[in-house]
């Protein structure tokens, strides 16, 4: 990795529970609170000029429906790889994908689930960080600077956390209170 690798971590926006209960886990999509908060991210992103050069996006719809609407916010050319061993995976499951990831690729965004995200999350920071990130509701991201070289070497204690954002944190840096049903 170059000095310059970054390690995104986003849980996908909520999804909507409400509009078919005989809809499966993997194809719920996402609810209006969802949208409207991914939105928020994806501003945030291209604010920040976080930019990223692959993204791993688990298969199920929800997670898919969060890489969509960040897409005004994504490089044009940004290859995103939709992969079903990244749906509900755990902490270690998506740290061996993190780790299979070519050290040409400087800046990689992942889309997953909690428990999984958070736990991956938590576990890459140094123990006197990880209360920075004390819950991972949905569309948080977490930016990551790996201390490590390679991506084959990333594990426990090998990121420092730059950001930690959530939709509620968003609106609120930004003055708005938003709708009371988005909290």
């Amino acid at each position: 990795m170059r000095p310059t690798s970054r390690l995104l971590l986003l849980r996908h926006a909520k999804s909507d529970w409400t509009s078919d209960p005989e809809v499966r886990d993997q194809d719920r999509p996402l609810s209006p609170k969802g949208r409207r908060g991914i939105a928020l991210v994806a501003d945030y992103l291209a604010a920040s000029g976080l930019e990223p050069d692959l993204v791993l996006c688990s298969s199920a719809v929800r997670t898919r429906e969060t890489v969509e609407h960040l897409a005004d916010a994504l490089p044009g050319d940004v290859p995103v790889l939709v992969e079903d061993r990244l749906y509900l995976a755990e902490a270690n499951d998506l740290l061996a994908r993190l780790r299979e990831i070519d050290d040409g690729v400087p800046t990689v965004l992942l889309v997953g689930h909690n428990p999984g995200i958070h736990t991956l999350a938590v576990g890459l920071l140094a123990p006197s960080e990880r209360h920075r990130v004390p819950t991972f509701p949905t569309a948080a991201l977490a930016v990551h600077d790996p201390s490590v070289p390679r991506w084959a070497e990333l594990g426990p204690a090998t990121t420092r956390l730059l950001d930690f954002v959530t939709p509620r944190s968003l609106r609120t840096s930004a003055g708005t209170p938003g709708d009371p049903a988005d909290d």
